[in-house]
């Protein structure tokens, strides 16, 4: 089936562009972000209802990844910026497609990556929300400098890069330390998750500065370096990290969502007990043994555990 996208949505304005090769990549690279999309939402229903999180943050990242690719490949979500060299045959100051589709996925997919890692550490709320806050600066400079035709745009690009560090330091060390302050499992596969995404996305800024900034490659040569590396850090990255995560015990890191009575009454027993108040609601959860990520498969909600009189008058 011939591919006729560029002949529907011709790249009007721009002199440098994705040819029907490119968006051919394209189109695989949508089709394998929807298999692995369709793949975790039957997955999700493994679990009770309540436990969920990090397979829902994977289908934010795939279902968004898609929809991307669909843009890109069907040649639509794209400015023309001229250029600031000039290579492959081309003078400087020539249009270059420049995807702001990509960009509007990052904004909604980086921020989920990070917290498919560090909602499994241990980390504050406070790093976390600071950690997301120099993720979207990272993307955002990277927008603006793509947009920008003169050498300015290396300013933007040096914002990014500085935002990257700081998020890649985070990861390193406290989230690390936090994961291994909940046990040495929990380290472990906090430790080989980050390192995998820590060194894919050391890879994107070498892509930019080829593509978007010093236009070096072409824009199929583009669509490729950047098609591969999404593949791993998003499909490929999202079901290995969410295999390590079946081998722990999440229910240490009280994630469960919903009503108090939902999710199985978890709350501090010691504090509750300081208090003198009953420690008997979720007993069950904190106090069993690891059945790790599938533990009650098949239900539909977290079960809750029965109430005693005590334990409602506390509640209220």
């Amino acid at each position: 089936m011939s591919n006729h996208a560029l002949d529907t949505n011709p790249p009007t304005g721009s002199v440098q562009h994705i040819t029907a090769h490119g968006s051919d990549w394209l189109w695989a690279v949508f089709a394998i972000m929807m298999v692995a999309d369709i793949l975790v939402f039957f997955w999700q229903f493994s679990l009770p209802r309540g436990q969920r999180v990090f397979h829902q943050l994977c289908l934010f990242i795939l279902s968004t990844a898609a929809i991307a690719y669909f843009s890109m490949a069907s040649d639509l979500g794209y400015a023309s910026v001229l250029t600031e060299f000039g290579h492959m045959g081309y003078s400087a100051n020539t249009t270059r497609q420049i995807w702001y589709v990509r960009y509007i996925d990052w904004v909604i997919t980086t921020p989920s990556l990070l917290l498919t890692l560090v909602l499994a550490s241990g980390l504050p709320l406070s790093d976390i929300i600071a950690l997301c806050y120099f993720d979207l600066v990272m993307i955002v400079t990277g927008l603006v400098g793509a947009l920008v035709a003169t050498s300015y745009k290396w300013g933007f690009y040096t914002f990014g890069c500085a935002a990257l560090f700081y998020i890649w330091w985070v990861l390193a060390g406290p989230a690390r330390a936090s994961a291994g302050a909940l046990g040495a499992d929990y380290k472990s596969a906090f430790t080989s998750s980050a390192a995998i995404l820590s060194f894919l996305w050391l890879l994107y800024p070498i892509a930019w500065g080829l593509a978007d900034g010093g236009n070096l490659i072409t824009p199929d040569s583009e669509m490729i370096f950047y098609g591969i590396l999404d593949v791993l850090a998003k499909p490929v990255f999202t079901i290995y990290h969410l295999y390590r995560l079946s081998k722990l015990d999440l229910s240490l890191l009280q994630l469960s969502s919903g009503k108090f009575s939902n999710s199985g009454g978890v709350f501090d027993r010691e504090k509750h007990a300081a208090a003198g108040a009953p420690a008997t609601v979720g007993a069950s959860i904190t106090g069993t043994a690891k059945g790790g990520f599938f533990s009650r498969r098949g239900q539909r909600d977290a079960v809750a555990e029965p109430r005693t009189p005590e334990a409602t008058a506390v509640s209220s």
